[in-house]
């Protein structure tokens, strides 16, 4: 399946300041909503659909977003804290240490819009959350080797379980494709509930 990708653009900080307190599975449910709503209206390009212009050459055809528009939002909570991006090697580097030889709980947030016919006529949510344990051997040198590559500093709880911060994952409890950050497991269920099947979406070929 192959999305069309749209940023947001929403104030993540501000939403929930606003939004007082959330537990953490009601913040990446808000949050994965407003997501979804901000590009609502949205102008896009139909791949497979062109229009001529005034010169003769065929350009991609623009219109209003036909289909579902699927918000997504996670976070890691440890200790009853919830910890985002890091955006800071010190940040990431401090967190590492922290959770080394600990689980937490990531928290995956997915809002879905029906938008088919260029409008929207319905819309539902939901939670994944999983459990992720880190080894306890990691070493030092380890923590700065994979701070260093910048990939924990864009994703919530400093880590992948997909990329290079997969080996320092000793286990997984739940929907390991949640703490990728998107549960094709519960957006299928969601899709149901607008009696669309998995396989109807498919777009791509293998």
């Amino acid at each position: 399946m192959e999305p069309v990708l749209l940023a947001s653009n929403v104030d993540e900080g501000a939403a929930v300041a606003a939004a007082g307190l959330l537990t953490p599975p009601d913040m990446v449910m808000l949050l994965a909503r407003l997501k979804a709503e901000a590009v609502v209206g949205r102008m896009v390009e139909h791949g497979g659909s062109r229009d001529t212009g005034a010169d003769g050459a065929e350009t991609d055809a623009a219109g209003p977003i036909d289909g579902f528009i699927l918000g997504g939002d996670s976070a890691f909570e440890l200790d009853g804290v919830v910890y985002g991006k890091p955006h800071l090697p010190a940040v990431a580097r401090e967190r590492w240490m922290l959770q080394r030889g600990r689980e937490g709980v990531l928290h995956s947030g997915h809002w879905l819009i029906d938008h088919r016919g260029g409008r929207a006529a319905g819309a539902t949510g939901g939670v994944s959350s999983s459990t992720v344990r880190f080894a306890d051997d990691i070493s030092d040198e380890e923590i700065d080797a994979y701070v260093a590559t910048g990939e924990p500093l864009q994703v919530a709880g400093a880590f992948t379980i997909d990329s290079l911060g997969a080996p320092f994952i000793s286990e997984v409890r739940g929907d390991p494709h949640a703490v990728v950050g998107l549960s094709v497991a519960l957006l299928r269920r969601l899709l149901l509930e607008f009696d669309v099947s998995w396989p109807s979406l498919w777009n791509r070929k293998l």
